[in-house]
């Protein structure tokens, strides 16, 4: 049962994040709710058909990923930061992708390249308005996206052609990583940072 206290201070609205016009009704309906706006995770993101090369990926499903996981971010960045009259902080969900790519990964990993240059454009945009952002880069938080990548009896595929199951984190550790940069004051900001799983293989070579 929810405490009749808490029942005024949260607002639930299913968006599209690649349809501008709900977008903004998301940040009108926030806005005129609670007057302001603090925060925005952007967190919404796809990914298609894991393992597949560059000359198979369908346009469409390319298409698809760059819609959901850059447009997506940058209309909820364009509208937040409209409503952000006291400053605020943006938060980019990107990937060790951006940095590192998976094999047959050519969509997701473009996307996340795309929301490195997103993060570093609005840190910049943003001063003017006192809204600061950026970027944490995951690696293997537990999700029902990630075990379609990493299943949990076969593994990842690994640039060695060969498949491995991979380390994990789970999501209590990536939401107390975005919790702590949320209460950052406004003067200081963790541009990028990366947090994965302790022992995932991400560096070193192969």
């Amino acid at each position: 049962c929810e405490p009749t206290e808490y029942r005024d201070q949260h607002l639930v609205i299913p968006t599209d994040v690649t349809n501008e016009a709900q977008v903004q009704q998301l940040f009108e309906r926030a806005f005129h709710q609670f007057g302001r706006i603090d925060v925005l995770f952007n967190n919404a993101g796809i990914n298609c058909a894991p393992n597949v090369n560059v000359p198979d990926v369908p346009s469409l499903d390319f298409q698809r990923v760059l819609e959901t996981n850059v447009m997506g971010p940058f209309l909820c960045a364009k509208y937040a930061m409209k409503y952000m009259k006291e400053g605020g902080r943006i938060i980019n969900n990107g990937s060790i992708s951006a940095h590192a790519p998976r094999p047959g990964s050519a969509p997701y990993t473009c996307s996340k390249h795309a929301i490195l240059g997103l993060t570093k454009c609005l840190a910049l945009d943003g001063r003017q308005y006192n809204v600061a952002c950026g970027q944490v880069d995951f690696g293997n938080v537990v999700s029902e996206m990630s075990l379609a990548t990493n299943k949990s009896d076969s593994g990842a595929l690994q640039p060695n052609g060969f498949k491995m199951v991979e380390p994990c984190m789970t999501l209590e550790d990536a939401a107390e990583t975005v919790w702590t940069m949320v209460n950052l004051p406004l003067s200081a900001n963790v541009l990028n940072m990366t947090v994965m799983a302790t022992q995932m293989p991400f560096v070193g070579r192969g």
